[in-house]
């Protein structure tokens, strides 16, 4: 039976979420992603991992990071300090981070069986789509490092009170439904900052389905429409507004951000983000080569190929809006994919441009296009064979690149081969070839660090302390 479109935004008060029909698919969701990252459990902690978890004692011990608060993304922590509890090995770390992943996944699921029951889907009932655009989301590799790599977490932990916030605010129109929603995005926030994105997500996705999926004209109009959106969720924008004051208040906030805009200028970082989105598409997205760190220059002066690239972005956010009227599924899928990359890739800087691991909520607008584009493809044989070798190659290389986290010397030979000019890569190699007791790796590693960059500091040290270590 397909949902009303009404339903999405205003579904009836009995709807419920869980249903025998389920069962299937939530099995075939969570199996997927457990075969997928199962190579990845028994990996090592790897290069932030020391800072955030190994060497911080704040998160050894409940008593440790309670003496630590008020912090940044309290919740975050307190997670590392029931893992480290629970054993400080990083696999117990890792399976948390699976586990994360499949609940997501399964939120996904959810919201797509609603954000796909358009009226103008032409196709038998009941369709694929909702599973297939789950599980694109679980197996895409570019997911990797959200959740094999364990400071990651703080992605895909938010996520978790972030999709489910959006599926009890989707699931029920009660004041009760959207009181329960606004306090799972406060427990997002103190999880992640990034996660203030979720009002807005909330409007976004009333005006693309607030009584007007697909070719049906909207009951009040556009402004009616967004006023109604507004009015439903007031309960969050007084959390948001009340999480400003509260992370300023906070000294760890305030040298985060003091940090951030010390990192470059506006002017700088804007035309980088230009770039850094431009990689995202192109790379961890379509093409599915994953890096854990990438070789993208701070840009500082507008070009022609900066020029160009601005103007498809723009071109191709402008589509999505002119969409919202005739197909609000196309409109959302673009819309929501802009926005979730707003939080790291737009206007405050970062130390690192771009990071594949910025697309993991994003990456639920080209699972649904692509889901619903496969939910038209004539022949119910024919989408079936697309959309299974579509999933086959992404279950595979998510597996493959989980192999690269089996321990640091592999992670970085592998960025090495991805980002061969980049001297930091090299000197993080160097750094494990020297825990692994490769010396001579780790000098080659080095030297090459120092033929790209003499000015790298780590480097040098790190170069002149194995050479002492040998006389």
């Amino acid at each position: 039976m397909t949902v009303p479109a009404r339903a999405l935004a205003n579904p009836r008060p009995g709807w419920t979420t869980a249903r025998s029909a389920d069962a299937a698919p939530i099995l075939v969701i969570a199996l997927a992603v457990i075969a997928s990252y199962a190579s990845g459990l028994r990996g090592s902690f790897q290069f932030d991992d020391y800072n955030v978890i190994v060497e911080n004692p704040a998160v050894h011990g409940l008593a440790a990071w309670w003496a630590s608060m008020p912090g940044i993304r309290p919740l975050l922590k307190l997670s590392y300090a029931l893992n480290w509890m629970a054993s400080p090995a990083a696999p117990g770390f890792r399976a948390f981070n699976v586990a994360c992943h499949v609940f997501n996944a399964l939120m996904v699921y959810l919201l797509m069986r609603r954000w796909l029951a358009a009226p103008d889907v032409r196709v038998p009932a009941p369709s694929a789509a909702p599973l297939i655009a789950a599980l694109v989301f679980a197996l895409h590799p570019a997911q990797t490092e959200a959740v094999t790599y364990v400071a990651g977490r703080s992605i895909c932990l938010m996520s978790v009170f972030y999709l489910a916030a959006l599926v009890a605010y989707t699931m029920s129109r009660t004041a009760r439904g959207r009181l329960a929603s606004a306090g799972l995005f406060a427990l997002a926030l103190a999880t992640r900052e990034t996660a203030w994105t979720l009002p807005f997500a909330l409007v976004l996705l009333q005006l693309a389905s607030g009584g007007c999926m697909g070719e049906r004209p909207c009951t009040g109009g556009r402004r009616a429409i967004l006023l109604a959106a507004l009015r439903n969720t007031v309960p969050h924008w007084l959390v948001l507004a009340a999480a400003i004051p509260a992370a300023l208040a906070t000294p760890g906030y305030r040298r985060l951000l003091a940090a951030s805009l010390d990192t470059r200028s506006l002017k700088e970082n804007l035309l980088t983000q230009i770039d850094a989105v431009r990689y995202l598409v192109t790379y961890p997205l379509f093409t599915l080569r994953t890096n854990i760190d990438p070789d993208l220059p701070v840009r500082t002066a507008l070009a022609p190929d900066l020029i160009a690239q601005g103007a498809v972005l723009a071109a191709v956010a402008a589509f999505g809006v002119w969409q919202l009227r005739r197909h609000p599924w196309l409109a959302l899928g673009i819309l929501w994919c802009f926005l979730h990359l707003l939080p790291t890739n737009s206007v405050l800087p970062r130390l690192d441009p771009v990071n594949d691991r910025h697309l993991y909520l994003a990456l639920i607008g080209p699972a649904m296009l692509l889901a619903r584009v496969l939910q038209n493809v004539r022949g119910r044989r024919s989408a079936s064979v697309a959309a299974g070798g579509l999933l086959m190659l992404l279950g595979v290389a998510t597996a493959q690149r989980n192999h690269d986290y089996r321990n640091e010397v592999a992670l970085w030979a592998a960025t090495a081969r991805t980002s061969p000019d980049k001297a930091r890569v090299w000197n993080n190699l160097g750094h494990a070839h020297a825990l692994a007791g490769d010396r001579s790796a780790a000098l080659a590693a080095y030297e090459r660090a120092l033929n790209l960059d003499p000015a790298h500091v780590k480097a040098r040290y790190n170069l002149e302390a194995l050479r002492r270590e040998e006389r």
